[in-house]
């Protein structure tokens, strides 16, 4: 958010979480859905820009903060739509995990920002629930 301040340009969160990681866990334990965490992990760094964060909150969520997309809202949220079906595209590819291939899709939310205009926290829950409206609208979507 100051990189966004300092530069005038949307920056973007991108709230990505797994579709039906618990029964990936439940079915083939949780040393396989560990592998799937960090084969998701790698996927993700391999599909942002380098100036982009990449952070696991927690289970089986991840975040995205986007830098310096565009001085404008619309192209900035454009370019965020643009990413995040990449990266909904290269997550639904399937898995080899040991001797075992998964097929997962991930439901991502998407918030557009500037600077310090909205907190920290306003961010995060707007991305969290446009995720939320992903999964309710049948998963593997963004929105």
């Amino acid at each position: 958010m100051s990189i966004s301040a300092r530069s005038g340009k949307f920056g973007a969160l991108m709230f990505i979480d797994l579709d039906n990681f618990k029964i990936l866990n439940d079915t083939q334990g949780h040393d396989v859905g560990d592998l799937l965490l960090k084969e998701v992990a790698s996927r993700l760094m391999r599909n942002v820009r380098e100036g982009d964060t990449v952070a696991r909150l927690g289970g089986d969520e991840f975040v995205i903060a986007l830098e310096s997309l565009s001085s404008l809202e619309q192209s900035a949220a454009s370019l965020s739509e643009t990413i995040a079906e990449k990266v909904r595209a290269e997550l639904s590819r399937p898995y080899q995990l040991n001797d075992f291939e998964h097929h997962s899709s991930p439901s991502i939310g998407v918030s557009v920002y500037r600077g310090h205009q909205c907190s920290l926290d306003e961010v995060l829950k707007q991305a969290d629930l446009a995720m939320y409206h992903a999964k309710a609208s049948g998963r593997n979507k963004v929105s």
